[in-house]
């Protein structure tokens, strides 16, 4: 059981909050660990427009068999189940581990008739929480006081993703590592792309997933790096300090409707809840930043949409092997130089941008020439998408447009394979 927050070590400042926050960032150590996150929406295949409620969710979940590969099972605000694997060594098992995980987990949910969507948003239903959890409800009223309500419903209940865990790696690294994981995330979001339509309508966006997350305030959800980027920890420690506060525990879970910069709240010039903050409640500030690359200390890698099972295990596979390679790193590099910070082209166009297709192509390229025979289908799959400059987001929409919505969602959601224009 969680302690009290009162009984964990008041913090005296916002120079001692920072020195928490920024040293153990970041772990030192080799690279070679990889951890996957996977969320997909959750379907009713026989009426795509109805949301599961919490019971039935939680009464499905709880009839899973054991996971083979270990993932942990959790439900996201809006029902959206996510399977979170364990640190493995190398890519390939964390694919391998997470493929017989959901396997076991989508054929116990299509048992109670229940379907996984594998899109960066879920296109048809209106935003609506299902889980009832304190933090979401604080959550909502902090978006809600902040102007941007309507995009924080949209980004807890609507939006799902892929997200990569992979080792810091050495300390003398770092800030090219945490770099490398930036500039790659342009390109990496065409690739990724598979969210064209929310609230069953195209939003002119292949990643409408991104655009969410970008419509919030960037205090809390923009990159981390600094002007320089040469101290991750530095970096890290000083975003976490400017960012508001966005709940605070009393000892329920309780909105922040005010900007209130955790630094403030660590120096006593603001009191939430009547008191200073502890180690406890800057541990939980932490977890309420959402960077497109978040320190943990391991690297999260959080801007990748959801995606269809022939797809995810190259996109994996494609990034872990350019950050983890020397000399993919380097080919990375010089691919991705001209447009590191195109973060809203790659989520409005994608792949029809020519500069993020033929920075994509190189990245996939050089990533394919080393795959493995277990990962040679899904690379060879993603290699061809990405030379004809086409993502998931254009398959699905070409299934809405040739068969209507519904059918697209069942098709995808009993997991077959989108053809598109392939």
């Amino acid at each position: 059981m969680r302690r009290p927050h009162a009984e964990y070590p008041e913090l005296s400042s916002a120079y001692g909050a920072a020195l928490l926050a920024g040293g153990g960032c970041l772990r030192d150590g080799p690279v070679g660990r990889v951890g996957l996150e996977i969320e997909a929406h959750c379907f009713d295949l026989s009426d795509v427009t109805r949301r599961p409620g919490w019971d039935e969710l939680s009464e499905a979940v709880a009839a899973v068999p054991q996971l083979p590969g270990g993932s942990a099972i959790t439900m996201e605000p809006g029902g959206a189940i996510e399977l979170s694997g364990p640190p493995l060594d190398g890519a390939g098992a964390a694919i391998a581990a997470m493929q017989a995980d959901q396997t076991v987990l989508r054929e116990s949910l299509r048992r109670r008739g229940l379907g996984l969507l594998p899109l960066g948003v879920d296109p048809l239903r209106p935003q609506a929480r299902v889980n009832p959890g304190g933090r979401y409800r604080a959550m909502e009223a902090f978006f809600a006081a902040g102007g941007t309500g309507a995009a924080g419903a949209a980004m807890m209940t609507s939006t799902a993703s892929l997200q990569i865990n992979i080792d810091a790696g050495p300390r003398d690294g770092w800030a090219d590592r945490v770099r490398l994981a930036h500039a790659l995330g342009p390109t990496m979001i065409a690739v990724s792309a598979s969210s064209p339509m929310l609230g069953g309508e195209f939003t002119g966006w292949q990643s409408t997933r991104q655009r969410i997350w970008g419509q919030l305030d960037t205090a809390r959800c923009g990159p981390i790096l600094g002007a320089s980027g040469d101290d991750p920890a530095s970096d890290w420690a000083r975003y976490a300090l400017k960012a508001p506060v966005m709940l605070v525990h009393t000892p329920e879970a309780e909105p922040v409707t005010e900007w209130v910069p955790f630094a403030d709240w660590a120096d006593g010039r603001t009191l939430l809840g009547g008191r200073r903050p502890t180690e406890a409640d800057l541990d939980y500030h932490l977890t309420t930043l959402f960077p497109p690359v978040r320190p943990r200390r391991w690297l999260e890698i959080r801007y990748l949409d959801a995606l269809s099972d022939d797809l995810w295990p190259a996109v994996v596979f494609t990034l872990v092997s350019l950050l983890d390679d020397a000399r993919l790193s380097q080919i990375a590099w010089e691919a991705t130089e001209s447009v590191a910070t195109a973060w809203d082209q790659a989520a409005r166009v994608g792949l029809a941008d020519p500069r993020l297709r033929a920075a994509a192509v190189q990245c996939v390229q050089a990533a394919a020439e080393v795959a493995p025979a277990d990962v040679a289908g899904s690379m060879d799959r993603l290699l061809r998408q990405v030379m004809q400059g086409r993502s998931a987001a254009d398959d699905f929409a070409d299934q809405v447009v040739a068969h209507g919505i519904d059918s697209a969602i069942t098709g995808l959601a009993l997991d077959d394979r989108l053809k598109g224009g392939v």
